[in-house]
């Protein structure tokens, strides 16, 4: 895919495995999300994603490779553009964050396709994703279904939660 970005011209977008070396990387990515702004922000402050994280569930990141807009020092020129983490057991979306600039590009698209991919070379049949409040629209309109509110748990969480389920393989594609 090559096209324009945030101003700069882009590289090719691959999802790959995420490696411990990308923690710094995806900790970035989470607690500059605009989506965690306000209300919100307590949910991401002081949030780590360690290369502990990313060597025990299946972490998968969305990069872009050789665009103009690779920063310095980033894994072999290129650029985090989201990532998701699915848990197997139990089967859940445990994270998905794409970068703010990569919004609108199709890049949670992608990710979600991927993680559903991934969930039924695992062997599931759904998966559960308790969803940031402001997000549960994009994942209904990628097929996940309601299936009931998560209540708010302070000090952690202070706001419910929807509970939504994405099915998994032939049938379960929407």
């Amino acid at each position: 895919m090559v096209g324009e970005m945030g101003g700069a011209r882009r590289g090719v977008v691959v999802i790959r495995r995420a490696e411990g070396r990308d923690a710094k990387r995806l900790t970035r990515l989470v607690r500059s999300s605009r989506a965690y702004e306000g209300r919100y922000s307590s949910m991401v402050e002081g949030y780590r994603v360690g290369p502990d994280y990313i060597e025990a569930h299946r972490v998968f990141v969305a990069v872009e490779e050789g665009g103009d807009g690779a920063g310095a020092g980033e894994r072999d020129s290129e650029r985090v553009l989201g990532f998701y983490a699915l848990m197997v057991e139990p089967a859940e979306l445990d994270l998905m964050f794409v970068a703010d600039h990569a919004q609108g590009y199709g890049i949670g698209r992608r990710l979600v396709e991927h993680m559903r991919e991934e969930a039924w070379r695992a062997g599931l049949d759904s998966v559960r994703v308790v969803s940031h409040p402001p997000a549960e629209g994009f994942y209904c309109s990628m097929g996940a279904r309601p299936v009931g509110m998560v209540p708010a748990n302070p000090p952690a969480v202070m706001w419910d939660r929807p509970e939504l389920a994405f099915l998994v393989g032939p049938g379960g594609e929407s």
